[in-house]
């Protein structure tokens, strides 16, 4: 019998998994997809090898490749952009670790509280987790992003939109700033050449500037696991919650399991109460079935899978809100061709970003050229000069909003993509009940029903198609005012990526499926720690920190609640992921 078992080696299990681990707890960490211990001998820097979502070595499918994808049923025009594996879908992210906006908390009153869906607020002062945000951003670590030239591009054009530069980590009003993330700051010989040989650990330290965060960080050559420099939890958390014992007094290693696709969550009754007991699941490599117990269960699969897991398993849902409220950031693209030389190819691939509370935010992206075609060509408003399917909406972008292809994207991408600057627009989404997840009418597979994601027509409030209009706007205007030439706006069709909200916490059992310690309303000792667990779509701002913060408080209150611990978090001081302890002891 374990003390808990986690489910979901991502962005939030394993936070989790180290932060009880590192009291000594005996913790059981199960991850579906492969673990990758060694990614320079696995991985490489091929856009196709890395990204195919049906053959890539960062898909949400089994460790062996030769096997199909593990499916999904997405009726709509949309594409899932979630992985598998220990460190999830933050193994190609690009580490971007902004705060949330203030005015999804509860108890804010600021002039401009009207601007924010404040129906789903999280249900606790935002004050209540800055502890939390600084013991994940130490711990990381999450630094200010280092600057190149694509950025110096972006700030010329944010300076002219009259808004102020951001100095502190807490966004108040409109802004712009470089990135704070979880990326290593270059060190030595990194950011200085492209030469392997002298791109080696430790002459060289942190990001080395090699423009690959799509495809995993394996960076720098021959340096320790947990000093790669983009911070995924796989370089980081998972580092930590499998070396407990040697960086933590009173550690206890955690035990991880990869290829362990969990098929069932299993309870019993106590009295008057249903309480979780444990899981089963399936070895992917060899088909065995296995169950392990546990006095705390935390689902943290994502905002797709563990609502899957759930309906699943038969857990009770008596408001009809698992799977519900389904938030996304409704993104959309804009990109702005240059005759200079934009440097988009080299560092860090987003390191700059405004901030416009109530509405969203901006944020510099940069791709690799397979992927910046892709995104070019994700649209639902058909292709520019051609057909519109009744939407290409006209404004200050050239022509109207569509798919850039043929002569137009030969034209745009003639240098590769140094010439460009594209801007990602993340809005402020309401949480709305009928954009969900719920069980598909496709056959099952190996694991059980598939998760069938429906967007509902891909209808929005109308507060957040205005965030998405004035932020494509505001993206344009940077744009023209950096000095592009051409600005392309894209009216991206789902790409889900920032998904969040499916399980949400809340102040109401009537719209929420967690208390505000994030344990189930209806099950007890059952926990979630991914973004599903988030009430809200946190205003615009990139979700994985405030998971992370969200993940260490709720390890807080299963340590206080179920182990007799005490809170820490408001005392303690994080040990640094980085530690050598750590890299010692892998």
């Amino acid at each position: 019998m374990r003390d808990v078992i986690v489910v979901g080696a991502g962005g939030g299990g394993p936070v989790v998994a180290k932060e009880l681990a590192a009291f000594g707890l005996d913790v059981l960490l199960l991850e579906a997809g492969p673990h990758y211990t060694d990614p320079r001998a696995s991985w490489t820097h091929y856009e196709n090898d890395a990204n195919n979502p049906l053959t890539g070595f960062l898909r949400f499918g089994p460790s062996d490749r030769d096997k199909p994808a593990w499916l999904r049923e997405e009726p709509q025009n949309s594409y899932v952009l979630q992985l598998a594996g220990v460190g999830g879908t933050t193994q190609h992210y690009y580490g971007n670790s902004p705060r949330a906006y203030r005015g999804l908390f509860a108890g804010y009153d600021g002039p401009d509280k009207d601007a924010y869906d404040t129906e789903h607020a999280f249900p606790f002062p935002y004050e209540e987790l800055v502890p939390y945000y600084e013991w994940v951003e130490a711990t990381l670590p999450v630094q200010t992003a280092a600057m190149g030239t694509k950025e110096t591009v972006f700030f010329r054009g944010a300076e002219q939109l009259g808004i102020p530069v951001q100095t502190t980590k807490d966004t108040l009003r409109d802004s712009y700033r470089p990135q704070e993330n979880a990326i290593l700051q270059p060190g030595g010989t990194a950011g200085l050449t492209t030469d392997p040989a002298r791109l080696r650990y430790p002459q060289a330290t942190g990001c080395t500037y090699c423009g690959f965060c799509l495809e995993g960080c394996m960076e720098p050559i021959k340096a320790p696991r947990n000093q790669f420099a983009k911070r995924s939890t796989d370089n980081s958390y998972v580092p930590m919650a499998l070396t407990a014992s040697a960086w933590s007094r009173e550690g206890r290693d955690v035990t991880l399991i990869p290829d362990a696709f969990v098929l069932k969550v299993h309870t019993e009754r106590r009295g008057s109460r249903t309480v979780a007991t444990g899981v089963t699941w399936r070895d992917t490599r060899t088909g065995e079935r296995h169950r392990e117990d546990a006095e705390v269960v935390v689902l943290a699969g994502g905002a797709t899978e563990t609502p899957r897991l759930w309906l699943g398993s038969g857990l009770p849902n008596p408001n009809g809100w698992v799977g519900r409220g389904y938030t996304d950031h409704f993104l959309d693209g804009v990109t702005g061709l240059f005759d200079e030389e934009t440097g988009s190819s080299k560092g860090p691939s987003s390191a700059a970003r405004c901030d416009f509370p109530g509405r969203g935010a901006l944020e510099q992206l940069g791709l690799p050229p397979a992927m910046q075609a892709f995104t070019m060509a994700l649209s639902d408003s058909g292709i520019r000069g051609r057909y519109t399917n009744g939407r290409g909406m006209q404004g200050p972008w050239d022509g109207r909003a569509g798919r850039v292809l043929g002569p137009e994207l030969k034209d745009a991408m003639r240098n590769g993509i140094d010439n460009l600057v594209n801007i990602l627009i993340l809005t402020g989404d309401d949480v709305q009940a009928r954009n969900r997840v719920v069980l598909s009418a496709f056959p099952p597979d190996e694991h059980g029903a598939v998760a069938k994601v429906i967007m509902n027509g891909r209808a929005r409030t109308r507060r957040t198609v205005d965030n998405r209009e004035f932020l494509a706007r505001k993206a344009t205007e940077l744009l023209r005012k950096a000095g592009a030439r051409r600005v392309y706006r894209y009216d991206w069709a789902p790409l889900l990526l920032h998904v969040h909200s499916s399980m949400r916490m809340g102040h109401s059992p009537d719209d929420s499926v967690l208390n505000a310690d994030a344990e189930s309303r209806w099950v007890g000792n059952l926990y979630v720690a991914d973004n599903s667990a988030l009430p809200n779509a946190l205003g615009g701002p990139n979700p994985t920190l405030t998971t992370q913060a969200l993940a260490t408080r709720t390890a807080e209150k299963i340590l206080t609640k179920h182990f007799g611990g005490t809170p820490w978090v408001r005392t303690g001081t994080p040990t640094p992921s980085t530690d050598p302890r750590i890299s010692q002891a892998l």
